[in-house]
């Protein structure tokens, strides 16, 4: 009779293991949300660099363009084809560095959702910690 006079202590392994589930869950809730936000600013980085490019891309067609066709005129008269071949060597260097560059530029770039990865790397790091 001691015990019913005793109040009772709330918890036990039932609400233990609820509050459990319920932190897991708003844990992986808060990283599905950092992803969320991750996900947004790439695309809408993405989509500012590709406006960009293109508008520069297309800059640079016009100017190289007419450069090339200056360049041809002046010398048709006295050597046509070497200033054709320059021409054409100037836009092959050029190839060749933008490749490299865009090459290295696939090589070195961060990858997608690191800070989320790190996040959970981190969560995990800590679960064992605490054992």
């Amino acid at each position: 009779m001691a015990d019913s006079d005793e109040p009772r202590r709330p918890g036990g392994l039932g609400p233990a293991l609820s509050e459990l589930a319920a932190n897991a869950i708003a844990l992986v809730r808060t990283r599905l949300e950092l992803a969320s936000v991750e996900l947004q600013e790439t695309t809408g980085h993405v989509k500012q660099l590709l406006v960009l490019a293109i508008a520069g891309a297309l800059l640079a067609i016009f100017t190289l363009l007419f450069a090339s066709v200056f360049v041809i005129v002046c010398f048709w008269d006295s050597h046509p084809l070497a200033a054709v071949g320059g021409v054409t060597l100037f836009y092959l260097a050029l190839s060749v560095a933008v490749l490299v560059r865009l090459r290295q530029q696939i090589r070195d770039r961060p990858a997608p959702f690191s800070a989320s990865l790190t996040e959970l790397q981190n969560d995990v790091a800590g679960f064992r910690h605490k054992r």
